[in-house]
This record gives structure tokens, C-alpha cells and sequence, in this order.
């Protein structure tokens, strides 16, 4: 298991629907290690706190797994080329990972970098920003029915953390994974 790139981004407004909506969604990768804290990555910022951020959605996870998808979606809809690269962090996550999906994330699971300890807390849930990013309006009902969602961890013991790293997963209970609970919770939502 890798991290396989660091992502952040500023708040920022995005024009959606003619009007600008202030939105931290828009990651782009970072070379150097940043400082992981209570809550989230240095230099990172959360535009709407009620629904992103806080203590147990500090920093979002995606599988790198899935990238395939959404670049062969985006073509379908004629938003990009077949050949158009997808940067890390276009899904809106912190951390671009690989070898840990969304069936074998379960709540209160560690994830042990070097420097710094995050716990899987919650999937992520798609909103309309992830359309307008993603340049399409089924994005977030894709997500919804694919159920790649990735997910939120919540900031265990702060440090530092880089792209390249190797991870291991220390785990929780194992009572509910992510993928049994984003299926709950969204069950008749696509």
C-alpha cells in the first residue's frame, strides 16, 4: 500500500450554474512533505466545514484504482479526450492511495505512515461539486452507483506525511466497512 500522490488546494470560488461557489475540491499534487495535524494537511483548506473537515473528515482518501474510471467516463460524456490525463487529486482528495479499496477500508482501521497515524472514518458522500469538476452532472450519481468513494480519516497522531510513502493498515474492529456503510446510506439516492 502507497501514497501515491499528496494533494491540497486553497478555497477557492468555482463557477457553478453561473454562479461562484467557494470550494476546496480542486487538489493539486505537492512535491514535499507536508505537516498532517488535528485538523487536516498543511496548506489544505475546507470551503463548507458543515459537510468536509473537521476532526473525522480531516483528510480524504481515494483509491488510485478507480482513476481508470472516471477518465473513461469523462470521454464518454464527451467532457475530454480518451487519452486526457487525470491529475492526482481531481477527485478531491488529500491522498491519491493504492491497494486499499473501499470493500476493505472499515471503520476505526489505521492507516500507519512513517511520521503520522490516520483512522478511516466515514466515506465520502458526492455533492454537485463533484460534477462540475468532474465536467459532467452524472459524476456524482456514478460515484453513487460504483460505490468509489472514497474516504475520510480522521487524524490519530500528527506528523508528516509525503508522496511515495508506504502504508500498513492497523486494524479497528472491523464492525462495518466503508463500502457496506456509503450502500446504506445512499440506498435508493442514484
Amino acid at each position: 500500500m502507497q501514497l501515491i500522490s499528496l494533494n491540497t488546494a486553497r478555497a477557492e470560488p468555482l463557477l457553478i450554474d453561473g454562479r461562484p461557489v467557494m470550494t476546496g475540491i480542486r487538489k493539486q499534487p505537492v512535491a514535499e512533505a507536508r505537516e498532517v495535524r488535528p485538523l487536516g494537511v498543511e496548506g489544505d483548506e475546507q470551503a463548507d466545514p458543515s459537510v468536509h473537515g473537521g476532526l473525522s473528515k480531516a483528510v480524504y482518501a481515494y483509491p488510485a484504482e478507480h482513476y481508470d474510471f472516471w477518465r473513461t467516463v469523462r470521454a464518454q460524456a464527451q467532457v475530454a479526450g480518451w487519452e486526457a490525463p487525470l491529475p492526482w487529486g481531481a477527485v478531491g482528495e488529500n491522498l491519491s492511495i493504492t491497494g486499499l479499496l473501499e470493500g476493505d477500508a472499515w471503520i476505526g482501521d489505521v492507516l500507519v505512515f512513517p511520521d503520522c497515524e490516520l483512522a478511516i472514518s466515514e466515506p465520502r458522500y458526492p455533492c454537485f461539486k463533484f460534477n462540475a469538476v468532474m465536467g459532467f452532472n452524472k459524476a456524482a450519481k456514478m460515484m453513487t452507483q460504483s460505490g468509489w468513494c472514497g474516504f475520510y480519516l480522521a487524524v490519530r497522531q500528527p506528523g508528516t506525511i509525503a508522496a511515495g510513502q508506504a502504508f500498513t493498515v492497523r486494524p479497528g474492529p472491523r464492525e462495518v466497512s466503508i463500502a457496506e456503510l456509503f450502500r446504506s446510506k445512499t440506498k435508493g439516492k442514484d
